[in-house]
């Protein structure tokens, strides 16, 4: 799921991620940086968020990891990026966009 918010509703998305009760995570192998919610104790099943920023907007893309990948060296996995459970985490993202 692709969340779409106007850079003057979010100047810092890092910060903003956070509040909404994301985890940072650094993929040294991959370079990659993104964040990560648990829905249980359990590290899976959780959210996870890929920070894309445009010239004026700022892309969340959310999906659910289901499980670990379950080969070595491999980074796909069980990702869900679309249904209700999805959708309802997208929404309470967006309720924590400051309101004009």
């Amino acid at each position: 799921m692709l969340i779409r918010i106007s850079k003057i509703k979010v100047s810092d998305p890092e910060k903003f991620i956070r509040r909404c009760g994301y985890g940072k995570i650094i993929d040294r192998r991959m370079g990659k940086t993104s964040y990560a919610k648990r829905i249980h104790r359990d590290f899976y099943p959780r959210f996870h968020v890929y920070i894309q920023t445009e010239s004026e907007t700022v892309i969340f893309n959310l999906h659910l990891d289901q499980k670990r990948p379950i080969y070595e060296g491999v980074t796909a996995h069980s990702g869900e990026y679309d249904g209700e459970v999805v959708e309802r985490e997208g929404e309470r993202i967006k309720s924590y966009i400051p309101k004009p």
